[in-house]
């Protein structure tokens, strides 16, 4: 920074919490319509008015100084933080990485705070016991002590003196530096859309790859070998704040999951600031919320165990219990439907998930459609010579049929490890959050469907960025002049792109008027990383599923020969579940083709 300033206030934020009594509450609830149940229970669950404010959970006190000094600081932070723009760290693991030696230098901060505190201290202790023995020979014989003039003369200097010094030593502010440091470096953090947003992504891939919270927990992940420096483990406060981040969107199917495992590791006899209590009075009301009202009841009857005074658990027990006796009353009258739908719910978890997703997830598990073996056999591997290119037939590529319909072609060893970190390295300072383009505005915007940053780098910028386009034209034949710019991609944590097309459909006319070179005839990706597990793409409509292997790269055409979009070619990038994956692709559009890929005659040609 060019400018360094510290901060001698903070300000520390408490959200105080109304304590109401439920008793009242609980005799209006059972009268109600259900279409005013929800509201009703909101207000008869005083939890639902939690709100966290993150990092301002725990502050440090410190003496205040006031002044202009003070004043100016704190208007200072407030511009800067406004001013700068959100980075959405969560949606790129290269980006991410910064943070890593921002936390470090932090530490080595923190660090240098603690020896000078240390070193203050030991300074205070020295003092302090060279007076302890001298005052307990002094006050043996106080006048005999006195009546030697120097001792009188340094009695009179030390108390006029050097007890101030002491005094101006213990007062001594040794956190100036690193609260300059880390005040200045805060305006850097993630905020609450991150850290919301990274914990959506776990639930993301528990949901996809079928995880038990026990798995994610223990750090277990599939891909992570046994003895890995790096395994990381969930502690109590780590569950919590999971289902929290699932209650706050009224997901109560995994606020029940990751409280529940709370639970589990509180009883298990794990040290936590989270009270036992305030784990019971979310994960009763997120099963009562699913229908469960016998497990609810219990949970209730745990926490009063635990705290017979609680108000809300009091109140809680009376109503479970009305509303059990009046659901088996109704049970009787009526046949038992609502345990299969209450199945099924638990097992889709929001009820959003339409069967397209459900295919993607099953791909993503390597759970998709099994080629015959009859089809299996048509594809093949073979060295390529790009229709005799003169380069090529000296050093032919290493070509391998990954599918037959569309048709998706993998090549071997197609860029190298310099020409693969060169291009990282160019898009790692401008990646940005990726973007869709949106049908109804005709306008690129983020997605959460889409959880990744991206760049684009140009032919001119760089020989390296020139010469993967020659070799992209040289290998598919395709003219890459009205091509779209290179695209780098670096996806974040559990980084997707659900089931898309790359090309426009009918119902999208204007998508790529812009670029005035007509639609996207085909697609060419290319691996940067290997991903230690998940992060495949797959193809919904077919069952395809390709992984990332670094330094390949995969080719298929988005339209037939007659123009008409391939529909087979809807395609998704799978959630990366360990690991980090880099990728970049090559759009390649109609305009220059025309004598290179004719057209066809039929539709479907």
């Amino acid at each position: 920074m060019s400018s360094r300033w510290r901060c001698s206030s903070i300000i520390c934020a408490l959200t105080l919490y109304p304590q109401f009594s439920s008793a009242d509450l609980h005799s209006s609830v059972t009268n109600e319509p259900l279409r005013k149940r929800e509201e009703l229970t909101k207000q008869h669950f005083p939890i639902l008015q939690y709100r966290r404010i993150p990092g301002r959970n725990s502050c440090l006190s410190k003496r205040v100084k006031m002044g202009v000094r003070s004043v100016c600081c704190i208007l200072l932070i407030s511009l800067l933080k406004s001013s700068s723009a959100h980075n959405d760290f969560f949606t790129s693991i290269g980006h991410m990485t910064d943070l890593l030696y921002t936390e470090k230098d932090l530490v080595t901060s923190l660090k240098d705070y603690i020896k000078a505190e240390e070193s203050k201290l030991e300074q205070v202790k020295q003092w302090a016991e060279k007076l302890d023995a001298l005052t307990a020979t002094a006050t043996q014989d106080p006048e005999g002590f006195l009546g030697h003039p120097v001792n009188a003369f340094k009695l009179m200097k030390r108390l006029n003196t050097e007890w101030g010094e002491v005094e101006d030593l213990v007062l001594k502010d040794m956190s100036d530096g690193f609260i300059s440091n880390l005040t200045i470096q805060r305006q850097y953090f993630p905020n609450d859309e991150d850290q919301t947003g990274a914990a959506k992504a776990l639930l993301r891939l528990q949901d996809t790859y079928q995880l038990d919270t026990q798995t994610i927990s223990s750090g277990d992940l599939p891909g992570v070998t046994t003895g890995l420096p790096f395994k990381s483990t969930m502690t109590v406060e780590d569950c919590f704040e999971l289902g929290k981040t699932a209650y706050s969107d009224a997901d109560y199917y995994h606020t029940e999951l990751w409280m529940s495992q709370a639970l589990k590791q509180l009883d298990e006899g794990e040290e936590s600031s989270v009270e036992i209590v305030t784990v019971l009075d979310y994960l009763s009301y997120s099963v009562y919320q699913q229908g469960e009202l016998e497990i609810a009841l219990d949970h209730t009857k745990r926490l009063l165990s635990v705290d017979p005074e609680h108000q809300r658990a009091l109140g809680n027990l009376k109503y479970f219990d009305y509303q059990l006796a009046k659901q088996k009353k109704a049970e009787k009258e009526q046949s038992v439907k609502e345990e299969s739908k209450t199945e099924q719910e638990k097992t889709v978890g929001k009820g959003e998930y339409l069967p397209e997703k459900r295919k993607y997830e099953q791909l993503c598990r390597g759970q998709g459609v099994r080629m015959s073996p009859r089809r299996q056999r048509r594809l093949l591997c073979r060295y390529y010579n790009s229709n005799r290119h003169p380069f090529y037939i000296i050093g032919p590529v290493k070509q391998e049929d990954e599918w037959d319909r569309p048709r998706i072609i993998r090549y071997h060893d197609i860029i190298t490890e310099k020409e693969m970190e060169k291009v990282k390295e160019l898009a790692k300072p401008r990646l940005r959050r990726a973007t869709v383009h949106d049908p109804q505005t005709g306008k690129l915007t983020t997605a959460q469907y889409r959880v990744s940053k991206s760049a684009w780098l140009a032919a001119y910028e760089h020989p390296v960025v020139d010469r993967i386009n020659q070799r992209i034209e040289d290998i598919t034949g395709l003219d890459v002049k009205t091509a779209e710019e290179l695209q780098v991609a670096n996806y974040g944590v559990g980084g997707q792109y659900e089931p898309h097309f790359d090309f426009g459909r009918k119902d999208e006319p204007d998508a790529f008027k812009e670029l005035g070179t007509g639609n996207r005839i085909a697609t060419w990706l290319f691996y940067m990383s290997d991903v230690a597990a998940g992060g495949a793409t797959v193809f919904t409509e077919v069952g395809a599923a390709v992984k990332p292997m670094k330094g390949t790269a995969v080719f298929w055409y988005n339209l037939f020969p007659s123009g008409e979009g391939d529909y087979s070619t809807r395609h998704a990038a799978c959630p990366v579940l360990l690991g980090n994956k880099w990728v970049s692709n090559k759009w390649i559009h109609e305009r220059g083709q025309e004598f290179r890929r004719p057209c066809g005659l039929k539709e479907a040609d």
